[in-house]
């Protein structure tokens, strides 16, 4: 049997025999309500913003963890939750998504930013009761990015000749030189999801439009810069937005909740949900790994990102 062969069966026979403990020895965590009527509870988000979580080893903020970890707290009868956040944003669908759960939260909701909380960082701060920044902070970069790669020249260089049947005229426009129409539709595009970031900052900051358009060119500002445009209400730390969550729900000494980390069950559960991507890691060729690189390259995206991160 080859080496190959051999690390393959035992991947598998040690993902199996940890899933047989998992299943015998635990099972799904309860969370049970806290007595204490004092409590914030502290989530942590960090990393691009994408509407599923892109896999091992990689930080990202998904819908489906910010509204997990909020209601988690508001079936524990925490009081406020202070989101600390950190991240260039992301896909507009998913920032708009957390956008809503942040909005419809039934507990004060308090942002507390780290290095960076821009574009679609701020998209989703915008709707809290209250936002706390760094002075050093890197926020605001409101506005939105299309990005296309024209891979013709590369796949000429290749001596590799695309053939592509399509049934709508600019059906193929994202992997082609584009046309002067084409770059008018996607400007079309792109400044549709530019008013959209504004009219819900407009909402989320109650600001007055002509306000946030003044701001919304893409610029990114300091949390000093941030707080005189009123685009934040206080400048400090994790201590400052936990005395706001005080304020806002009224306590009188209000104190961190941290939650637990993952149970047993929960990291076997995740694992086995990754364990193709976990295999496939492990014996993909160095030249595999590239080429994910260079198709995930050549991906066109339109987001709030900060461009660079």
């Amino acid at each position: 049997m080859s080496r190959t062969g051999k690390r393959v069966i035992f991947v598998v026979i040690l993902f199996g025999a940890l899933l047989a403990v998992g299943i015998l020895i635990t099972a799904p965590e309860e969370r049970p309500a806290v007595e204490n009527r004092e409590l914030v509870g502290r989530i942590k988000l960090s990393g691009s913003i994408v509407d599923t979580h892109p896999g091992f080893g990689t930080a990202a903020i998904t819908p489906e963890l910010v509204g997990r970890r909020i209601r988690e707290a508001e079936d524990r009868n925490l009081q406020a939750v202070v989101l600390r956040i950190d991240s260039p944003g992301g896909s507009v669908a998913a920032s708009q998504e957390i956008y809503n759960i942040i909005q419809q939260a039934e507990i004060p909701i308090i942002i507390s930013m780290g290095d960076m909380a821009a574009s679609g960082g701020y998209y989703i701060s915008a709707p809290a009761d209250v936002i706390v920044a760094q002075p050093g902070t890197m926020t605001g970069s409101i506005g939105v990015i299309y990005q296309t790669i024209n891979p013709e020249g590369l796949l000429d260089m290749l001596g590799i000749k695309m053939e592509t049947i399509t049934s709508g005229e600019h059906k193929d426009m994202a992997i082609r030189e584009l046309t002067d129409e084409e770059r008018q539709l996607l400007q079309d595009l792109t400044d549709n999801f530019y008013d959209q970031f504004i009219d819900d900052i407009v909402g989320g900051r109650d600001m007055d439009e002509s306000d946030i358009r003044e701001l919304a060119t893409g610029e990114i500002f300091s949390g000093q810069q941030a707080l005189n445009h009123g685009l934040v209400d206080l400048l400090g730390g994790m201590d400052e937005a936990l005395a706001a969550a005080g304020r806002e729900a009224e306590l009188d000494d209000p104190v961190y909740y941290d939650f637990p980390e993952p149970g047993l069950w929960e990291q076997l559960r995740f694992f086995t949900a990754n364990f193709p991507e976990f295999i496939s890691l492990i014996f993909s060729s160095s030249e595999e790994k590239i080429a994910d690189k260079i198709e995930d390259t050549l991906k066109s995206s339109i987001e709030y990102r900060v461009p660079g991160y």
